[in-house]
C-alpha cells in the first residue's frame, strides 16, 4: 500500500469554469517557476477508459506500465479497474505498491531475468508470457505453477516500431514445438498473445493475428493441452485525438475477428495498451531560457535558435530517433500580423544533436516565454534522463470536479490525494507544487 504522499501524487481539482489550460498558465506564472513540467489531465485518461469499454466491451485493458509510470496515471487506471502489463521486477513492485491485486498483472516479457522471475513468483504474479524453449526451462525451475501465455509474431505493415524482430515465435513453425515442450515439462499454457507493433496505423493486421492465434489454440487442443482460455491482443494502439478514427477501425476489426475465431465467451480477451491511455493526457510546458539570431552576411535575419529546458535526453527522444516531428505552440497568443520567423528549438544539454524541432515558423519569443507540446504523454516521462545533471520535468495533474467526485472514494485514491488547483487563486507560489494542502 502507498505510504506518505509525494508531491507528484497530488491531483489538483479545477474549480467551476476553469480549464486545464487555466491551471497550466497558473503554474507557468507562479513565482520562481522556470523548470519544464508536464500537465496531466486526468479527465482525458478517464475518457479513454470510457471509450475503450464502449468500443471494445469484451477486451479488458492491461495498461503497459513502461509507457508512462507516473503515479497519477497508475492511480487513475487502478481506480478504474484496469489490469497492468508489467515487464520487470521494478514495474511489478510499483503496481503492487498501489494495493493492486496480483491477479490483475501479466508479466508480459518473453525473456525474463531469473531474479525477476523469482520476484514475481514470491509476489503471487501467476501469469507470464514466453516465446522460446529456454524460457520454459527457466519457468519450470523458478516458477513452475505460473500460467503461461505463448507470444506469437504477426507484424503490421504500417507501424512506427516493429516488435516482431525481437519477440514472438512463428505460429506455424515454432508454436507446436514450444507447446509440446511445455506439456512435457508439466507447465500450464493458458493462452496466446501477440503485438502487431507500436504505433500501428492499420486495422487489417488484427484479423491475421487473431486467426493465427486460433491456429495455435487448435494445435494445443490436438496436443491434448487443456485450459487454453486467454487471448491477449497486445498494444500499440494510438492515443492522439486525430488518430481516434484509426482506433475505431481497429476496434471494429478486433471485435469482428474475435467473434469469428473465438465466439465462445469462455475465452477471456485482454490487451496491453499504453500510449492509448496517456498520449493526449499530457502537455509539456518548456521554458525558453536563451536564444540566438542567425543573420546573413548582409545582416538580414534568417532564423532564430531558441534553447529550452527540455530536450532529446528528456522528453524528446523521438526527435533523435526521427520517428516524430514536434511543433511547439507559444503559451501566449500572438496576433496574425506578427512576423513569424523560421526557427529551431534546441534542448539544454551540451550535445550538438540535442535538437527538438527545426524549420518551423515561430513568432518572436522573449526569454522566459513558454512553449507547449501537446499529446506528449507516451514514452516521454518514462525515457527522460538526468544527463548533464539536468532535472527531468515533474508532473502536475488536474481533474474536473465531476471526475473528482467519481475517483475520490476509489482505491488507491484517498481524499488526501486531491488538492485545490493553483488557478482557483487560493495558492500562487511555486511552493504549492511541493507543499499542497487537502481539497475541501
Amino acid at each position: 500500500m502507498q505510504g506518505l504522499l509525494e508531491p507528484e501524487d497530488y491531483v489538483h481539482v479545477l474549480g467551476p469554469k476553469l480549464s486545464p489550460l487555466d491551471e497550466l498558465r497558473s503554474v507557468c506564472h507562479a513565482t520562481g517557476q522556470e523548470d519544464a513540467f508536464y500537465l496531466c489531465n486526468v479527465d482525458d485518461v478517464v475518457h479513454k477508459m470510457e471509450l475503450w469499454r464502449q468500443l471494445l466491451p469484451r477486451v479488458r485493458p492491461h495498461y503497459a506500465v513502461k509507457c508512462n509510470a507516473s503515479r497519477v496515471v497508475l492511480n487513475t487506471l487502478a481506480a478504474l479497474g484496469a489490469g497492468f502489463d508489467c515487464a520487470s521486477k521494478g514495474e511489478i513492485e510499483e503496481v503492487l505498491s498501489l494495493g493492486v491485486d496480483p491477479s490483475r498483472i501479466i508479466f508480459a516479457q518473453p525473456a525474463k531475468p531469473a531474479t525477476h522471475i523469482r520476484f514475481a513468483a514470491g509476489r503471487g504474479i501467476n501469469l507470464a508470457t514466453f516465446d522460446n524453449e529456454e524460457e520454459l526451462y527457466k519457468m519450470r525451475a523458478l516458477h513452475p505453477k505460473c500460467r503461461l501465455v505463448l507470444r506469437i509474431r504477426c507484424d503490421a505493415d504500417d507501424a512506427t516500431y516493429c516488435l516482431g524482430i525481437k519477440y514472438g515465435c512463428d505460429a506455424e513453425r515454432d508454436a507446436p514445438r514450444l507447446l509440446r515442450t511445455a506439456r512435457d515439462l508439466g507447465l500450464q499454457v493458458v493462452g496466446v498473445s501477440f503485438h502487431v507493433g507500436s504505433g500501428c496505423r492499420e486495422e487489417h493486421v488484427y484479423r491475421r493475428a487473431v486467426r493465427a492465434a486460433r491456429h495455435v489454440f487448435d494445435v494445443a487442443e490436438g496436443l491434448d493441452i487443456r485450459g487454453m482460455r486467454l487471448l491477449d491482443v497486445g498494444g500499440g494502439y494510438p492515443g492522439d485525438p486525430e488518430a481516434e478514427p484509426v482506433f475505431r477501425k481497429m476496434a471494429e476489426a478486433i471485435n469482428s475477428s474475435v467473434a469469428e475465431f473465438f465466439p465462445s465467451p469462455d475465452v477471456d480477451v485482454i490487451s496491453e495498451p499504453g500510449m492509448y491511455f496517456v498520449s493526449s493526457a499530457f502537455t509539456l510546458a518548456a521554458n525558453v531560457h536563451s536564444k540566438r539570431e542567425v543573420r546573413s552576411e548582409a545582416g538580414d535575419l534568417e532564423s532564430v535558435m531558441y534553447y529550452i529546458n527540455d530536450g532529446a535526453y528528456g522528453s524528446f527522444i523521438e526527435a533523435v530517433l526521427d520517428t516524430k516531428r514536434f511543433r511547439g505552440v507559444p503559451l501566449e497568443a500572438h496576433g496574425e500580423s506578427c512576423d513569424a520567423v523560421p526557427s529551431s528549438v534546441w534542448g539544454p544539454t551540451c550535445d550538438g544533436t540535442d535538437k527538438v524541432e527545426d524549420g518551423n515558423l515561430l513568432p518572436p519569443l522573449e526569454l522566459g516565454s513558454w512553449l507547449l507540446y501537446h499529446n506528449h504523454g507516451a514514452y516521454t516521462v518514462a525515457l527522460a534522463t538526468g544527463f548533464n545533471g539536468l532535472p527531468t520535468p515533474k508532473v502536475h495533474a488536474v481533474v474536473s470536479t465531476s471526475t473528482w467526485s467519481q475517483l475520490r472514494d476509489r482505491a488507491p485514491f484517498t481524499e488526501s490525494h486531491f488538492v485545490p488547483s493553483l488557478a482557483t487563486g487560493r495558492r500562487h507560489t511555486s511552493a504549492s507544487l511541493a507543499d499542497p494542502h487537502p481539497c475541501v
